[in-house]
């Protein structure tokens, strides 16, 4: 019977999980907030206040101990995950800033809760429990930030590279380290009268243990790395190894007294960082992990919260205390402390709100306090909901700070100041033929004063799921479609690295490597038959959506240097990208290079021409409901070998003679295509602001 209960239990809270998850992702939250969610409603709080008796049965008091350690496993796999996405280089150039804001985030919200532990313990706490662990516990549990989920607002608002979402990811990960070492001194001074092992023996042997992780474990692993780049795939050994290391490491230090999960993460933050490593390791982990072992995790946490503990005006106040000083604590300490290291007042605040976002890792917290009964079940609910509201919040509260509008003025101000920055562009390549026309053209795309850096890409499909990093210095003879590429590079004297891999998702491995680089432009080509498949769609349509920076996608014809070039204009605000590239191909390669606008009618006056940097452009004017129709005459008639246009023109539902889709409007052009997508620019900032400024 029990392992019944079992199976019904998972697949009641996985099926409540999805959905509630799937809902919160469309009101633009991240799904992980509506998993906590989810537990919540499941528990008393919902559930067991709605339909008790259905509560009841289906999680009986004698059975939720299989749903723990379930839980329990999912979450020394998910801490080991967390410090494996750990890396150093996160807070190169950002050293100073990273250190000081992140321990003053931590700090500030530390001495703040414990202050706060003076008025809460004598009417809150238990009499068993200690005033010190108590409020050394409040403390700590004030101080965390949920780096997975701050990770993934950044990455969903296309922010990773902006200034304010690397100091943030970068102080994020110094503050994970530095909470949990701060957590496991606190777990150990909490548990020091219940553990055989004595206090100054568990100190004794934490910095042993470190010792040895930093020291001894951490190069040892190097063998597992080149065993992976001789193998060339993850294998189940290997696996197994990944898998008894985390368990012995978690052993090691739940016997110390500082707990099984601080194990778990201090063995991911030594594993190997190359990246092909790293995306393999997750890979094989990460699905099990967050689909099914986490919501049985959010799932008791809901269990044991239960809102008719926090009734009453008196306890409403104790609730809205602790959030009072969460948020001046975490948002407080790290806005100020940004805006002293020299960040504007909007930058600011909107690395504070990122950083006071708690997520996952504050109900980890939470249930370590709960099971060290350091906390009663009522300050357990009031820190639940404090931990959901502070991670809603900074969705929407960001957006209002640091809209998408800023963002992308801030990041056209920031390369105008840094032009000697290098211009990386990855080139995802398929054909062997194709690959000196990409090159080509993205030499064109590149800025001026800024040194291009090319990533060439082979993606392979393979059918197992595995993931494959060869060697960037040798290129198999699978990897061949890559030498034309480099010959033509090594020619114009251009640095171009070869990148290979196998893959079972091009889509998400290509964006993968995107942001990983730091890619500047992604410049895919356009390799399959025009007829029947619309260019829009598939691998090349989810990096046009998704993918940082620039995005282009070059339909090759001939072979031929770019002579005339014609280029499709209508609106500042959703064609900008089109017209600085323009303007960087006449630059870069000498073409006539003319900007067709197109206006809907007589009576709309033309944007005005901007004057900075544009003079080498020639403008023609034309009106006309069918801007794509238009183009495409203008193309033939004017012997043009390159045409200019905007995703958002190959969206339109226009009607026109060439039919709605974008593969038509392909087909009908005689020469090269560049298919741009607008608003992702940095550039295109700076075209719109000097449009405006010269009407």
């Amino acid at each position: 019977m029990s392992l019944l209960i079992l199976i019904v239990q998972i697949a009641v809270i996985l099926l409540v999980a999805r959905i509630v998850g799937w809902l919160f992702r469309a009101i633009q939250q991240p799904q992980v907030v509506g998993e906590m969610v989810a537990g919540i409603l499941l528990g008393p709080s919902l559930l067991g206040w709605v339909a008790p008796d259905i509560s009841a049965r289906l999680f009986p008091p004698e059975s939720l101990g299989y749903l723990n350690s379930l839980s329990q496993v999912g979450l020394l796999v998910f801490m080991f995950l967390v410090g494996l996405e750990f890396n150093p280089r996160l807070i190169r150039g950002r050293g100073q800033a990273a250190i000081v804001i992140s321990h003053v985030s931590i700090v500030t919200p530390f001495v703040l809760g414990s202050l706060l532990a003076l008025y809460l313990y004598p009417r809150l706490s238990e009499s068993d429990v200690s005033f010190t662990g108590f409020a050394l516990f409040m403390g700590a549990a004030m101080s965390v930030t949920a780096f997975p989920v701050l990770a993934r607002i950044l990455t969903e608002r296309n922010l990773l590279r902006s200034r304010v979402g690397t100091v943030a990811i970068a102080c994020s990960a110094v503050d994970d380290v530095t909470a949990w070492t701060i957590l496991a001194v606190v777990i150990a001074i909490v548990r020091a009268d219940a553990v055989e092992v004595p206090l100054w023996l568990t100190m004794a042997g934490t910095m042993a243990y470190i010792a040895v992780m930093v020291f001894v474990v951490r190069r040892a692993l190097r063998w597992l790395e080149s065993f992976y780049h001789n193998r060339g795939q993850l294998t189940q050994d290997m696996v197994a190894i990944v898998l008894f290391l985390l368990l012995a490491s978690a052993w090691t230090t739940e016997w110390l007294g500082i707990h099984a999960l601080f194990g778990a993460f201090a063995l991911g933050t030594v594993m190997p960082k190359e990246q092909g490593f790293v995306h393999d390791v997750t890979k094989r982990l990460e699905d099990l992990t967050v689909v099914l072992l986490l919501p049985l995790f959010f799932a008791l946490t809901g269990l044991r919260t239960s809102i008719g503990l926090v009734t009453g005006g008196e306890m409403l106040i104790y609730a809205g205390l602790i959030l009072l000083v969460a948020v001046t604590g975490k948002f407080g300490g790290s806005t100020l402390a940004a805006r002293i290291m020299g960040m504007r007042w909007r930058e600011a605040g909107a690395v504070g709100i990122l950083m006071n976002t708690r997520g996952l890792m504050e109900l980890v917290i939470l249930s370590i306090g709960h099971d060290l009964g350091v906390i009663s079940p009522a300050v357990y609910t009031m820190m639940v909901f404090m931990a959901l509201i502070t991670t809603f919040m900074t969705t929407p509260i960001l957006e209002w700070l640091y809209p998408a509008r800023l963002f992308r003025e801030q990041s056209v101000a920031e390369a105008a100041v840094d032009e000697e920055r290098e211009f990386t562009v990855l080139l995802p390549v398929s054909l062997p033929a194709s690959g000196p026309g990409l090159l080509e053209a993205a030499a064109a795309l590149a800025p001026a004063g800024r040194k291009p850096r090319f990533f060439a890409l082979h993606l392979e499909r393979t059918s197992d799921g595995s993931l494959t990093r060869v060697d960037p210095g040798r290129i198999p003879s699978r990897d061949e479609v890559l030498l034309p590429l480099l010959s033509r590079a090594k020619e114009r004297n251009l640095t171009a690295r070869p990148l290979s891999f196998l893959t079972h998702d091009v889509s998400r491995d290509l964006l993968s490597e995107a942001y990983t680089r730091g890619a500047d432009l992604v410049l895919m080509g356009w390799h399959k038959p025009i007829v029947g498949r619309s260019i829009l769609s598939g691998t090349v349509g989810e990096v046009l959506r998704r993918g940082p920076g620039d995005v282009a996608v070059f339909v090759q014809r001939d072979a031929e240097p770019w002579r005339r070039v014609l280029a499709l204009f209508i609106n500042p605000e959703t064609d900008g990208t089109v017209l600085e590239l323009a303007r960087r191909i006449a630059t870069n390669t000498g073409a006539v290079v003319t900007v067709l606008q197109v206006l809907s009618s007589e009576e709309e006056a033309p944007v005005a021409r901007p004057a900075a940097g544009m003079e080498g452009l020639l403008w023609e004017t034309v009106v006309s409901e069918t801007p794509l129709e238009t183009i495409v005459n203008q193309a033939v008639e004017g012997d043009y070998n390159l045409t200019i246009v905007s995703t958002n023109r190959l969206r339109e539902t226009e009607p026109s003679r060439f039919g709605l889709h974008s593969d038509e409007f392909a087909r009908a052009l005689p020469a090269n295509l560049l298919v741009v997508r607008s608003g992702g620019a940095l550039a295109a900032g700076r075209v719109t602001r000097e449009a405006r400024a010269s009407a």
